[in-house]
């Protein structure tokens, strides 16, 4: 089909009749006139009006390299010429098997057995599912809980939601969910303990966790964790050496450690998996978003020879992994990550970061000068902007008033993407973003704020 004929506006009116968007209010959408986005360069995106608009998210924290990037788009080319897709049930695949002794060389040690999925939510359902199957053949089916955090985000398929703990995503759905034990995370600017600043503390919050497991550890399959930081709870960075305590717990208390990297990995801490910054290695670990820098679906969980041997046996013991998906290890998602990895070797990613970060650092502490920026919290290349309506007292802007829904569309205005979560604005560029281009980024939302919460 020729879709040259469609005129934006009819788009936006085929859009409104037929296309529900994910977390999005349909009442509010149908009453604007969106953004249609038909093609991508770099670390922008350019509408069917031919306007311009900085990815400050990454594409939903997918993209790595920029849009379009020739040699990734060579490597997707040149693979679909000679396969599209084949199943990993009964058959091997060229580029699964590729793919996946690459990830072996840079995962943490002893991490190197891959179960594809295709996205972050399946990477964790088959994370719980593995650690529960898991006990099971250890002769302890009574291990069925887990330990999460509060504002923990895995993934929005049952399973996935159950281990999560945001309460305006998941209370909906309470009764289709499996119960979990529930810990304190840390949310520094605002501690459940009531401590003012993190280094009075000392990480305070690890009494309560310990105490969990040695009440609960008997009745776990494992503990559940984003490292180093808290996605879609509001960008909430743990204080250095908690995920390193979460482990030392873990193995203490003989619970698997369950580490969701889904948003961390590939570069985005300023390592290649935040795990590695504290020395960490978890039993199983989630990879997607980036692992296929942001072209195609594509999830990978991984774990250690010791979970994996947990399966091994007769085909009458029934021991396998019964679990599995359409388009596992899909050749051209596979053969986009291999290239993707390449990049990362030959391009320096990892190295070139580094100044990138510290930049942000220092530009994120100078919008703490303003009336309404309570907080701001970065990790690597991943940053939140938490307004506040009085910053006296942190109160917080009623949900109502959407703030940061208005601040992100008040930077549309200048040709800058972003998404907030609630009233926290969120920082999550392509890693190869320019540095004048990181700068555009942090002006426009800069004077976006001013004008949203000063006017």
């Amino acid at each position: 089909m020729d879709d040259s004929r469609y005129t934006t506006e009819q788009l936006r009116q085929l859009d409104k009749r037929h296309v529900w968007h994910p977390f999005t209010q349909m009442q509010d959408w149908d009453l604007e006139d969106q953004i249609v986005i038909e093609r991508g360069a770099g670390c922008w995106l350019i509408d069917t009006e031919g306007g311009r608009y900085l990815d400050g998210v990454a594409s939903m924290w997918t993209n790595v390299h920029g849009h379009c990037h020739p040699e990734l788009n060579a490597a997707l080319k040149q693979q679909v010429d000679r396969l599209e897709h084949s199943t990993l049930l009964g058959l091997a695949s060229e580029q699964s098997i590729m793919l996946a002794a690459e990830l072996a060389k840079i995962t943490p040690p002893g991490l190197d057995r891959f179960f594809y999925s295709d996205n972050g939510s399946t990477a964790m359902e088959v994370a719980v599912k593995m650690a529960y199957q898991y006990q099971v053949h250890g002769g302890h089916p009574e291990r069925s809980r887990f330990i999460t955090f509060k504002n923990a985000y895995h993934g929005d398929t049952l399973g996935a939601v159950s281990i999560g703990g945001i309460g305006i995503y998941h209370t909906t759905f309470k009764p289709l969910m499996f119960e979990t034990i529930q810990a304190s995370a840390p949310y520094c600017y605002r501690c459940e303990l009531g401590f003012q600043d993190q280094r009075s503390c000392g990480m305070r919050c690890m009494d309560a966790l310990e105490s969990l497991l040695q009440e609960h550890a008997g009745l776990c399959a494992g503990l559940v964790i984003e490292p180093l930081l808290q996605g879609a709870g509001g960008m909430l960075v743990q204080p250095t050496g908690f995920l390193a305590a979460v482990r030392e717990l873990c193995t203490r208390y003989g619970v698997l450690m369950i580490a969701d990297e889904v948003a961390t990995g590939f570069g985005r801490t300023g390592s290649m998996f935040a795990c590695q910054r504290e020395n960490v290695v978890p039993d199983i670990m989630a990879l997607s978003k980036g692992i296929a820098a942001g072209y195609l679906p594509l999830a990978v969980t991984v774990t250690t020879d010791h979970v994996y041997s947990a399966f091994l046996g007769s085909y009458s013991d029934l021991k396998t992994f019964f679990h599995g998906h359409t388009f596992t290890g899909n050749p051209l998602a596979c053969a986009v990550g291999l290239k993707s990895l390449e990049l990362f070797e030959r391009d320096s990613i990892i190295d070139h970061l580094q100044h990138k970060i510290e930049w942000l650092e220092n530009r994120l502490k100078l919008l703490l000068e303003m009336s309404h920026v309570g907080d701001v919290r970065q990790c690597g290349m991943a940053a939140g902007i938490e307004l506040v309506e009085n910053k006296q007292t942190r109160q917080a802007y009623p949900w109502e008033q959407k703030i940061g829904i208005r601040v992100c569309c008040e930077a549309r205005k200048s040709g800058v993407f972003s998404r907030p979560l609630g009233n926290t604005i969120v920082i999550y560029p392509p890693l190869v973003i320019s540095e004048s281009e990181l700068e555009l980024l942090l002006d426009v939302l800069q004077q976006s704020i001013k004008k949203v919460t000063e006017s």
